[in-house]
């Protein structure tokens, strides 16, 4: 089990663009400095304070940290560029959150961003192996390989399967899962989609691959997320404690032999999920039963069925029951992805983890208008890539007082674009900017 940190860390600034789909409208250092720009108003910070920064993205050239990051000034922080698949954003921010924990820092930066192709994923290096070969390889073995679909909704469409032939839920638990997040997406100003469907026109969209129909499925996105975690000396100093958010347990884990078994529940990283979970909350002290609101991974809606057994909100063998008794949406006893989760606020792979931090924070300050959950104490975070790497965090807020929105408009619950005002109140000072890198805006 990952000990536990010497100093305390919190998030004191978020921010996140909006989602889109991938069209090529806006580049990668446009979206990446609107998230940057948000969490450090957010958290009343100029980046001269920033001293560490990880920044996430799956698709694109060696150093696009740093030629989104040097817009707001070269001051010669270190920063770090990470890739770890779809669970990028989440290991940006557990590497700045290592760092403030550490003592290296007192405040650092967690950046994700991408920039994708339209259409499903697709392997940019067909001249090497690929990194998820011994499972594609095991899977055509045990059911065969579709040449017509894509191959991660075959991986997870199969664990889904088996899950479903062991445990008797259904094709409509995973509709069911779909039009949950739909509906909770409607309320979130910075989702990819935004329209409510009905279970039937969820069953009946276009299949992909098995019981998974193109509404269960996520889209590949734009956009960007942000975080600012910072000491509990730095957060009392700023006088930012009543909108702190503390980490209380941040663990990652990688893959155990179970992903090599013929258990295609286990293709999808399972086990991983499990392992990081059981320790996440014994390092937070606490139990599943503690947490009110939950944003998980669900690129499929199998990802979400197999998660809420892997994150034990349900028995083993039970997930199916948590839908049948509502106890995933509003009213029941936990609310999972009231963003709308993956499937329908979208997933820019290097963006994900970090909107799910933002989202998070929101709801923990109480900030989510429409879509809050009420009496938010714990929150949850599950962020998986396969390959693979798995980031759960906790969080909960750090006083019980509650600050409003001080940025003019509450982001939590409107979408603004950055202003030249916003970007002059973030950036470094002028001695460390470039003109030649000068903000589009």
């Amino acid at each position: 089990m990952p000990k536990t940190p010497a100093n305390k860390v919190y998030v004191i600034g978020v921010g996140m663009s909006k989602f889109i789909k991938p069209r090529g409208l806006v580049d990668y250092p446009e979206f990446g400095l609107e998230a940057a720009v948000k969490a450090l108003n957010d958290a009343k910070l100029t980046y001269d304070e920033i001293e560490f920064a990880a920044v996430g993205y799956v698709y694109g050239d060696s150093t696009c940290g740093q030629r989104v990051l040097y817009q707001l000034g070269m001051t010669q922080i270190p920063i770090i560029n990470v890739n770890n698949n779809c669970s990028t954003g989440s290991t940006a921010l557990l590497q700045a959150r290592n760092a403030v924990a550490s003592g290296m820092v007192d405040c650092a930066m967690a950046l994700g961003f991408e920039r994708m192709f339209p259409g499903s994923l697709k392997s940019n290096f067909s001249d090497r192996t690929p990194p998820l070969d011994h499972v594609h390889s095991l899977m055509t073995q045990q059911v065969g390989y579709n040449n017509n679909a894509p191959r991660a909704p075959q991986i997870f469409g199969n664990a889904g399967i088996e899950y479903m032939r062991r445990y008797g839920a259904t094709d409509d638990h995973l509709a069911k899962i779909a039009e949950k997040n739909h509906r909770h997406s409607a309320k979130n100003p910075y989702s990819q989609f935004r329209d409510i469907y009905t279970l039937d026109q969820i069953k009946q969209s276009p299949t992909i691959y098995g019981p998974l129909t193109k509404l269960q499925c996520c889209p590949t996105s734009d956009g960007a997320g942000c975080a600012i975690v910072a000491n509990e000396e730095f957060v009392l100093k700023h006088g930012l404690l009543d909108q702190a958010v503390e980490i209380c347990a941040q663990v990652m884990a990688t893959d155990s032999p179970h992903m090599l078994s013929t258990d295609a529940i286990e293709w999808a990283g399972t086990d991983m999920t499990r392992r990081a979970a059981k320790a996440a909350y014994e390092q937070a002290g606490i139990t599943v039963n503690d947490v009110q609101v939950v944003e998980l991974h669900d690129c499929f809606s199998a990802n979400e069925l197999l998660t809420y057994d892997a994150l034990g909100l349900t028995g083993p063998g039970k997930a199916h029951t948590l839908i049948d008794s509502g106890d995933n949406t509003y009213g029941g006893k936990y609310v999972v992805n009231p963003s709308g989760g993956l499937i329908s606020k979208g997933h820019p792979l290097g963006a994900t983890g970090l909107a799910q931090c933002t989202e998070l924070t929101w709801q923990a300050r109480n900030w989510a208008g429409d879509r809050q959950v009420p009496n938010v104490k714990y929150a949850l975070q599950h962020n998986v890539g396969l390959g693979g790497a798995v980031v759960v965090t906790i969080y909960k807020k750090a006083t019980a007082n509650y600050t409003q929105p001080h940025v003019g408009y509450n982001p939590a619950v409107e979408a603004r674009p950055i202003s030249k005002a916003d970007f002059e109140k973030a950036a470094a000072k002028k001695q460390s900017r470039a003109e030649f890198l000068e903000a589009k805006l």
